[in-house]
């Protein structure tokens, strides 16, 4: 049996497990006030070439989305994402959980755009009854999306323009970020990302760590006491070394982006071979996430030997399916799964 169900079955990168090991009996504070994780976030700002920027670490994905729009929002504020948004559908309502109520537009492809987040705005503030209403304040996107699409670099500036324009922030999810920056079909750099949002974090749960993101805040915008507020919400993890290590090794030599280079090589090679053998793609994903549609024998033929998800209805006898690849994603399982099709 193999798998291609998601980009977080293994466990991490040798390079990052060796440097855990090498640095273990290395006496360090706690809490993330260590020496590794301030080497790790100042590898970071100048990666993102953002020399103001804050860097803190936390452990999961959901977790990171709730504490960064927990603090960002005023008591009385939702936040607007798209409606297939992670935090909209497989987040297990944890950001309602945090008081916040997730304000889902319309999207396509996974994308909201620049016109949808104004036209909501406008029509919230001009409804007489508005303070009878949540208040928009603040625009979450991911990148890679949902259905593993991209945003353009024109898309990005055209949100941080409307969102500028409302006084709210733009926070982008990156747990697959490095996916979508090394992907062929791409023109947005990591600079670009600390240019355009007001706060994105960088997966590494996904790309190679054992688990850990790093939170950024480019625009002296970190909230006032974020270190009690991340205890509040139960994410301060004592020893706070244990990611900031792994973010260090991953952003020296460009570990980072070389890995996730591999996984948009092996994405295309599943890709190429399901086109080459007829089946349709439901998306046209630039990314490690490979959307087809298979019909419902082909699924039950398949889930004999392979792991995959099993997505939406695309009609009485197809389903969209999700193939995804990874950092560690091998050659010999990309070639025995385009056997098996």
């Amino acid at each position: 049996m193999i798998s291609f169900e998601n980009d977080y079955l293994e466990g991490a990168h040798e390079k990052v497990l060796k440097r855990l090991i090498d640095t273990n009996m290395v006496q360090a504070a706690g809490y993330g006030f260590d020496d590794f994780s301030a080497q790790a976030a100042d590898k970071i700002r100048e990666t993102i070439k953002c020399p103001e920027a804050t860097v803190r670490f936390l452990v999961g994905g959901t977790q990171t989305n709730q504490v960064v729009i927990n603090s960002m929002l005023k008591s009385y504020e939702g936040v607007i994402s798209a409606d297939t948004g992670h935090v909209a559908v497989h987040e297990g309502g944890a950001i309602e959980f945090s008081g916040h109520k997730v304000l889902a537009i319309p999207s396509e492809e996974g994308k909201i755009s620049a016109k949808g987040v104004e036209a909501y705005l406008e029509t919230f503030y001009s409804d007489f009854k508005k303070e009878h209403m949540v208040f928009p304040g603040m625009v979450y996107i991911s990148h890679p999306t949902e259905y593993g699409t991209l945003y353009t670099k024109e898309e990005l500036d055209s949100l941080a323009k409307v969102c500028r324009q409302h006084e709210i922030p733009l926070f982008m999810d990156g747990a697959r970020l490095g996916y979508g920056l090394m992907s062929e079909n791409t023109d947005v750099t990591i600079e670009d990302v600390a240019k355009y949002c007001d706060i994105f974090y960088i997966g590494g749960t996904k790309i190679g760590a054992l688990c850990g993101e790093a939170i950024v805040f480019t625009k002296n915008n970190e909230p006032k006491n974020f270190t009690t507020i991340i205890k509040h919400h139960g994410a301060l993890l004592a020893k706070g070394r244990l990611t900031g290590i792994q973010f260090l090794e991953l952003f020296t030599d460009d570990l980072y982006f070389k890995i996730s280079k591999h996984a948009i090589d092996m994405a295309k090679k599943v890709k190429n071979g399901f086109l080459e053998k007829g089946y349709q793609v439901y998306f046209d994903s630039p990314t490690n996430q490979l959307f087809f549609v298979l019909s419902n024998d082909k699924i039950k033929e398949l889930e004999k030997k392979v792991k995959f998800a099993v997505w939406e209805k695309y009609d009485d006898n197809h389903r969209v399916v999700r193939f995804a690849t990874s950092w560690a994603t091998t050659e010999e399982n990309v070639e025995q799964l385009l056997k098996l099709i």
